[in-house]
């Protein structure tokens, strides 16, 4: 048995805590990770995927002598970190192993003894990754990475926040070379793609000219995938417009169709237990909130990343303990955070992916032997449509594949302006270093050279023909882009009675509408402008009734074109039943099908 192996301090404590065996994700990924190899572990939600990755580590931290910092625990977001955080401390607690977290509510003051003092392992996103090359005690610190976690490793291969990681881990490699790489997901469908992601590699030889690519060598990896036949009940809902809708609208202010997934949506909320509600985006969530509080239901949190700290860990812990009834929220509580016992977890209109469906899903009966139940509530046929095409593809477990972003100069511009402010970089060793990535392993010297040159331009950094260096205006740039995520300036929201901070808004929405008098709503309650201070800072006071939506910066979910195809079959099945072919099953020369489609 697997945990037959690991040291006997933490058999005590699985004992103590009732771990009589592993799971099925445990039994098969804890002896490859005992035995060293980069390992990508792919399994369903509730399967204990963390505890797999990281009760191995506890055995070599136990076992061998150490300097902190040895494992590096990253997330995609802020809300998994906490979430974490208290998972390992739990453990941790019976080991004497110290473990922190560090991201962008990480408090000055905690970064500054964690500087002082690391500890063994440190939880952090990406974008905080990329400090720790900075400064010097934390720089040392990191020369004694020996494992690096990657958990839902999914949600970043594909886009730029994951090729800045991927170039982060290669500048990692060259000051702790060899360290071992773990990655944790539970819905990938091509896991070789994922795998080389996590692994990097090498090139070999060099390439025959600067405009040619490198012939490229993944490192080893282990993909480890665990499927386990876990039951969901998963279901699409129109909801059909009454009488008294149209009146519901009006009082709502939306139209009588959505007043109808209002109204399912509290009935769906009152036959259970503890829901989690998923919408796309930060506007969808504030709206919903503010609606279901004029309709005068109580007991409902909202939870998105433009709320204060305070105000997210609140609604997390609420939710947790059962005081309220039910969480809106965006992907922010996407991803495997401890949701305590939802029972039920309702769509919003489609949720884009099959993806996103099962991961959204799997937060109710999150248990090994628990049925996930998700319904989606559509406000129009299109919607519908699309989340019965999405349903049907999660049902079956078809997910879309992982498409790894190739060669996003701007994030090679990013890290090659981050590089100098370490040291002085020569040019073949940067492109070495760079083409290490797996989303770089194409990267033409000719390329890299391009991008240093505008740099160079843009008086970021120096270089000439064989190295580069730092420029004074290059530490500025990079404090001011080290995330990949698109941002704008943001105001902060100061309630006037509590004096806390309450969130932030967008420049966009703040120059548009914010004005003594206005009215918004956040944390799905109005708001009243009292004043707008000379520093950006909002004073708002609470406000009864209707208000403005705020809007944010942000990307909506794309729909792959695997469910763009269902959805289109669809159509077709359906003007087929209504209309019948041609004789030569050619429907085209119809005046009215293209409109119609």
């Amino acid at each position: 048995m697997p945990f037959d192996s690991l040291h006997p301090s933490i058999r005590q404590v699985l004992e103590a805590r009732g771990f009589g065996s592993p799971s099925a994700a445990q039994e098969a990924a804890i002896p490859v990770i005992l035995g060293g190899e980069n390992t990508l572990l792919i399994a369903p939600t509730g399967m204990g995927k963390t505890e797999a990755a990281i009760l191995p580590l506890f055995h070599d931290l136990l076992n061998r002598e150490h300097r902190p910092i040895t494992v590096l625990y990253i997330t995609p977001l802020r809300a998994l970190n906490r979430d974490m955080l208290k998972r390992l401390r739990e453990w941790a607690a019976d080991l004497d192993i110290r473990i922190d977290v560090r991201h962008g509510d990480t408090s000055q003051a905690q970064r500054r003894k964690q500087a002082l003092d690391p500890p063994d392992i440190l939880i952090t996103t990406p974008e905080t990754f990329q400090l720790l090359f900075l400064g010097s005690r934390l720089r040392e610190a990191v020369t004694g990475v020996r494992y690096v976690v990657i958990d839902e490793i999914h949600e970043l291969a594909s886009d730029e926040r994951g090729a800045q990681l991927s170039l982060a881990m290669e500048r990692l490699e060259e000051v702790s070379p060899g360290f071992q790489r773990i990655g944790l997901s539970a819905t990938v469908s091509n896991p070789e793609e994922v795998g080389r992601f996590l692994a990097g590699g090498e090139r070999e030889g060099s390439p025959a000219g600067e405009q040619e690519a490198v012939t490229w060598k993944p490192r080893p990896f282990r993909t480890v995938v665990v499927k386990w036949p876990r039951e969901r009940d998963l279901r699409v809902e129109i909801p059909e417009v009454s009488k008294n809708d149209d009146e519901l609208g009006q009082d709502l202010m939306c139209n009588p169709q959505v007043a109808a997934a209002m109204r399912e949506m509290v009935d769906l909320m009152k036959g259970s237990r503890s829901t989690l509600v998923f919408v796309n985006t930060r506007e969808a969530a504030e709206a919903l909130s503010m609606r279901l509080g004029l309709m005068g239901i109580e007991g409902i949190g909202i939870h998105h990343g433009s709320l204060s700290k305070s105000i997210r860990v609140a609604m997390e812990e609420d939710f947790k303990a059962g005081r309220l009834r039910a969480l809106i929220c965006t992907s922010s509580l996407e991803l495997g955070i401890d949701v305590g016992s939802t029972d039920l977890v309702i769509q919003y209109n489609s949720p884009r992916q099959a993806t996103r469906l099962l991961q959204r899903a799997g937060r109710s009966g999150h248990t090994i032997d628990g049925t996930s139940r998700g319904v989606t509530v559509a406000t129009s046929t299109e919607q519908a449509m699309e989340a019965l095409a999405i349903t049907e593809l999660a049902s079956a477990e078809t997910v879309e594949e992982v498409r790894v972003r190739e060669r996003p100069l701007s994030v090679l511009a990013n890290q090659l302006s981050a590089m100098t402010l370490v040291r002085t970089y020569g040019i073949e060793e940067a492109f070495d270093l760079a083409t290490g990535a797996y989303p770089f392993r194409s990267l033409t010297m000719r390329e890299l050279r391009m991008v240093l040159q505008q740099l160079d331009n843009d008086g970021l950094i120096q270089h000439d023909e064989k190295s580069f260096w730092r420029r004074g205006k290059g530490r500025y740039y990079f404090y001011e882009n080290i995330s990949m995520i698109p941002d704008e300036r943001t105001y902060p929201v100061r309630d006037i009675v509590t004096r806390r901070i309450i969130g932030t808004l967008d420049e966009a929405f703040v120059i548009s509408y914010i004005e003594p008098g206005g009215t918004f709503v956040m944390k799905g309650a109005g708001w009243r402008v009292v004043e707008v201070a000379d520093n950006g800072e909002i004073t708002v006071e609470p406000h009864l009734g209707v208000a403005a939506i705020p809007s944010w910066i942000g990307e909506d979910i794309p729909v792959p074109f695997i469910v763009a195809q269902k959805v289109g079959d669809m159509r077709e099945r359906l003007w087929e039943e209504k209309y019948g072919k041609d004789e030569d099953g050619d429907d085209s020369k119809d005046p009215g099908k293209e409109n119609e489609r």
